[in-house]
């Protein structure tokens, strides 16, 4: 059996799996259909990336003022309104690209995951090192809904509970924390660090137990359609193979 064909991955069911997947479709579509016409959802992903990079800055300023804090937090609703609702636009106003939007959607989710990590890890509140681990956790997550969107016919970008708006939603939260001199630092050994690396590291760890559920999960269901070859049976069809060679 074939997996779908790439126009079927493009078209594959999007699953609202997780916490506000359904208040925030109606959200979105509240507001793109009082958007002005000459918006287009090109120009809202643009703005998405535009306030990825700048929340980069915004975390890398962090190292001079704490007060950067509110500007990424401000940054973080900007992105979430141009990363969300393209595709919203596209939908009701009946002006989708389905393969033109799948391809520069995930393209600049992936951009906008590293711009975010990386600031995260050049602020004072985050090591370097857990930033980066969790941008790897995500891309993988990432590229396993791709590869499911294509073998499965199924996009399902939510992994539980937790999507992309809630991650903003968790760090626009440490972030006020933090502005507010909550005090959420401490010290491991000779290692300083903040909340920041502990949600890190507990996201990035949680991410790669849900990948793998997942994976065990997709190759179990591939195997039931695909089923492999027995031991047995590949052993008998080389010998019947050495045999016509040689009688040959």
């Amino acid at each position: 059996m074939s997996g779908p064909a790439p126009e079927e991955a493009v078209k594959a069911e999007r699953e609202p799996t997780f916490l506000l997947a359904r208040p925030e479709k109606r959200l979105l579509r509240w507001i793109a259909a009082r958007l002005p016409r000459w918006i287009l959802p090109d120009d809202l992903t643009g703005i998405g990336v535009v306030a990825a990079l700048a929340i980069c800055g915004a975390y890398q300023l962090s190292n001079d003022s704490a007060a950067w804090l509110w500007v990424a937090s401000a940054l973080l609703v900007v992105h979430w309104l141009g990363d969300s609702l393209d595709g919203t636009l596209a939908r009701v106003r009946g002006i989708e690209r389905p393969r033109y939007g799948f391809y520069l959607d995930h393209l600049v989710d992936a951009i906008s995951t590293a711009a975010i990590g990386i600031g995260l890890g050049l602020s004072p509140y985050m090591l370097l090192s857990v930033g980066t681990l969790v941008v790897v956790a995500y891309l993988m997550l990432s590229i396993n809904v791709y590869l499911e969107s294509y073998a499965l016919g199924r996009f399902s970008i939510g992994y539980g509970l937790i999507g992309p708006t809630e991650l903003r939603l968790i760090l626009i939260a440490l972030n006020t924390a933090l502005a507010l001199h909550v005090g959420l630092d401490f010290s491991i050994g000779h290692l300083d660090m903040t909340v920041f690396d502990l949600v890190g590291l507990g996201l990035a760890g949680t991410m790669i137990v849900l990948l793998l559920g997942r994976v065990v999960r997709n190759l179990r269901d591939l195997d039931r359609q695909e089923p492999a070859a027995s031991r047995r049976a590949s052993s008998a069809g080389r010998r019947r193979s050495r045999v016509k060679s040689t009688t040959g």
